[in-house]
Parts: structure tokens; sequence; C-alpha cells
């Protein structure tokens, strides 16, 4: 069993002016072994985009990308035709497979976006390139953790191309608690607020427990609440 806490201001820190990104784990020129993922999850950046801003079109191939907005608004558009403008608890989710091109932008001319992008590896290479979106929130609003994306069938939830992948997601109030999943690897990443884990480590905004073989443990909000994604792997 081991228990990896890492705290928010141990995260890379990428800053253009326009965008204040966050990175769990190695991305572009930021690497460190300590950092190669956690079981299926290789990318969580933590993004903050200005204004009538974004991320221009660019490609990926063979990645299952989950996207998760905390505040403000995220326009997409590919090369697959897809159009997409997500809001808090609209889950998205793009596959790469034999490649994709994308553009993220921030169609608000006064507000910030704040959203969460995960990458997962895929179970399967050179899917046809896909996408998906679901909106989630009534999920959410009987608390507790619910799927926000799956590679396991779950109804309400975004599919993904990965049978060993379960991407959890819980707005909490004050003192709520859940039991994190029992995989072989959970990334629980405390997007807004602060949670305590069972072990009695506080986790703020921005920290992660990274668990592997560590059972069902308990993650209880602080006073603030916490909104939680939580990665469950093999």
């Amino acid at each position: 069993m081991t228990i990896m806490i890492q705290q928010p201001d141990e995260r890379f820190v990428t800053n253009f002016g326009w965008l204040n990104s966050k990175h769990s784990f190695n991305f572009g020129e930021h690497y460190s072994p300590l950092h190669n993922g956690h079981g299926l999850v290789l990318v969580n950046n933590d993004d903050i985009v200005a204004p009538a801003s974004g991320f221009g079109t660019h490609g990926h191939r063979d990645m299952e990308i989950v996207t998760w907005v905390l505040s403000g608004t995220l326009e997409h558009k590919d090369s697959e035709g897809n159009h997409g403008v997500l809001y808090p608890g609209l889950a998205q989710r793009m596959s790469a497979g034999t490649g994709i091109r994308h553009s993220e932008m921030n169609p608000n001319p006064d507000t910030a976006v704040h959203f969460v992008q995960m990458w997962v590896f895929p179970d399967t290479q050179g899917v046809k390139p896909g996408y998906q979106q679901l909106d989630i929130n009534a999920e959410l609003a009987k608390g507790g953790l619910v799927p926000i994306a799956s590679g396991q069938g779950h109804d309400a939830a975004i599919s993904i191309h990965q049978h060993n992948a379960v991407l959890w997601g819980a707005r909490l109030t004050a003192g709520k608690s859940v039991t994190l999943p029992d995989d072989p690897h959970v990334h629980a990443f405390v997007a807004l607020g602060s949670a305590t884990l069972e072990t009695g480590t506080l986790l703020d905004t921005g920290a992660a427990a990274r668990l592997s073989g560590a059972g069902a443990l308990s993650l209880t909000a602080g006073l603030d609440g916490a909104e939680l994604l939580v990665w469950a792997t093999a």
C-alpha cells in the first residue's frame, strides 16, 4: 500500500499570461521521475484561460481526453466537425484515435474559464476519432461519487476507450464524506474547496492523493465544501 500526497504548490506551472496551467504530471518541458502519471492517467492539467483567448488548432493521436469545466465556458471545435460550448457539469470526451485536430477557446470577452483536462491511455490504438458530451449536473446533485467518464458502461457517464478506467466526481457540502474506490490505482484530485483523507491528511484546492492498493479510504469535505475528480484505474 502506498499513499503519495501532491500539495498544490508541488505541481509544475506553465504561465503564458493568457494561460495559467498547473500540471499534476509531466507535461511539455516539465519532467520529474516522480510524476510519470498514475495508473492509466497520464495528464491532469488545471487550466485558467483568460477572456477571449485559448488554444489554437492543434493535434492529438491515440489518447482519451476528458475535459471538465469548473467555472466559465470553453468552446470546442475539431476536425471531425464537432462543436460544443462546455460549462460546469457538462462532461466532454474526445477520442484522438488515428488523429484529430481541435481548438479550445474561451468565448467570453470578460470572464476567465477554469477547467481540468485529463488524458488516459486507450485500451485500443487506432480507433476512429470521436467526441461526446453529457450534462451530469442532475446526477451530481444527488450527492456522493458519480461516474463522469467510464470505460465500463455506466449509463450516466461519457464513454471512454479504456475498460480499466472510471472518472468519478462529487460536489460535497461541508462535512460530507465519500468512500474512494478500492482500485489498484486511485488519483483523488481536489479541484475546488478542501477535503481531509481518512489518514488525517488535509488536501486543499489543487492537492491530490495518489493511492496504490490503499483500500477504500474516506474523503471528507472541509468548511467550504469540495469538488472532487477521482480516477480509478488498473
